[in-house]
């Protein structure tokens, strides 16, 4: 009797495909109602809907996992998508929440507008200022949320004093690790519960993903999620924390879609180099840009003159990241100028893109943060954010040098 052939598409034979196949598709068909309960019990592999769990995510999943150094990852439609489901995961109504006050806008939209309407409570705190960590977590908290390098200026915070201080107040410490990603720097080995990355931005690298991922260590003494709608099998998972969160995931149409996870797990295979070379261009940048004329101020966590500078020797020993921000006299009629005469540095209102772009906080990021607020923060009018690219550093500064004043 002739084998059977499989719907999606042509026997393989013993072939292996060197990069896994794009399973674009919504839906999995089974044979019988037998072999659904088998999969429904984790007693063999499996998937049914897209929305649920697909075979792309799950290997982009594994990737994650493996340079984070977790046990688990689940990816989301966005990084908003993977704080959302992260903490959705962790709080309930009444709970209180501690988060850095210096987070990027929409998060910071979440923490203070959003779940303030489902009754949880969030105060925020300078995460650099360890004494005022501890004062904000002296009432109980479920947990504390910071950012690795804070959007746009790019601050630091001591993952591993903060991850002491949550041990001992029993609050959940989770990272967005976006600025840094796991090539310099790894939030769970230094002690955080969960790690929060936007996929989006330089793990994908190439500006045509959105995605997000959440991670975790199996022994971090982490709270179990409030979601028991599904057993700890129906996702094909031993592992009851990260079942309940891709239930959640699902359950709240968080979910990402093969195509992208197939591309960013392309992206990630290529982080370290893009990361080392974009790494050195922005440290070489920030100098030559602090002796332009017209330039009031340059933020860069590896020049002398950032606050958080010997935090960032320490925390990020495999160089300081792509992300800067200098600051134009003239405001915002300077940075109309440079953006219209540098046209080779692109607008865009992201970052990690294999090129150089910019990017206005006042105007994108923190657009609905209150004026008081970005006055706090020193996010001026004048204000612009690079994500530097991996050109040839001759090249971006030829491009810059048309927007600056000569």
């Amino acid at each position: 009797m002739a084998e059977k052939r499989a719907a999606s598409g042509p026997l393989l034979g013993r072939t292996i495909p060197l990069v896994p196949p794009l399973y674009q598709t919504s839906v999995y068909t089974v044979p019988d109602l037998d072999t659904y309960d088998r999969i429904i019990n984790g007693e063999e592999p499996g998937f049914f809907y897209t929305r649920d769990s697909h075979p792309n995510a799950r290997h982009l999943a594994e990737q994650i996992a493996r340079v984070e150094g977790a046990s688990w990852a689940a990816v989301c439609a966005s990084g908003m998508a993977a704080i959302s489901a992260t903490v959705l995961s962790l709080i309930q109504q009444g709970d209180r929440i501690v988060a850095s006050a210096s987070l990027y806008g929409r998060t910071t939209i979440l923490f203070k507008q959003e779940l303030a309407r489902f009754g949880v409570q969030t105060t925020f705190v300078d995460a650099a200022n360890l004494d005022a960590v501890r004062d904000a977590l002296a009432q109980p908290a479920k947990l504390l949320f910071v950012e690795t390098m804070s959007n746009p200026l790019v601050r630091l915070v001591d993952i591993e004093a903060l991850a002491e201080i949550c041990r001992d107040r029993q609050c959940t410490l989770v990272v967005d690790n976006t600025f840094a990603t796991p090539e310099l720097v790894k939030p769970l080995e230094l002690g955080a519960a969960y790690v929060v990355e936007s996929l989006t931005k330089m793990i994908g690298g190439h500006s045509d993903v959105t995605l997000g991922a959440v991670a975790a260590k199996a022994n971090s003494k982490t709270q179990e999620p409030n979601s028991k709608t599904t057993s700890s099998l129906e996702f094909g998972s031993s592992n009851l924390v990260l079942s309940s969160l891709e239930s959640l995931i699902s359950t709240w149409g968080l979910a990402s879609n093969p195509f992208d996870c197939w591309l960013a797990a392309r992206g990630l295979s290529t982080l370290p180099l893009r990361m080392q070379a974009a790494s050195a261009n922005a440290s070489a940048l920030a100098d030559w840009l602090a002796q332009q004329q017209g330039v009031t101020r340059v933020v860069y966590p590896g020049r002398d003159d950032h606050p958080d500078h010997a935090l960032a020797g320490r925390l990020l020993p495999n160089g300081f990241g792509n992300m800067l921000c200098f600051e134009l006299a003239g405001g915002r009629d300077a940075v109309n100028r440079f953006m219209r005469l540098a046209t080779g540095i692109p607008f865009s209102p992201s970052l990690g893109n294999i090129t150089t772009t910019c990017s206005h906080p006042a105007l994108t990021s923190h657009r609905y943060v209150s004026p008081a607020e970005r006055k706090r923060q020193g996010i001026t009018d004048g204000l612009i954010r690079l994500s530097v690219g991996v050109e040839e550093l001759a090249t971006i500064q030829d491009e810059m040098a048309k927007g600056l004043i000569k």
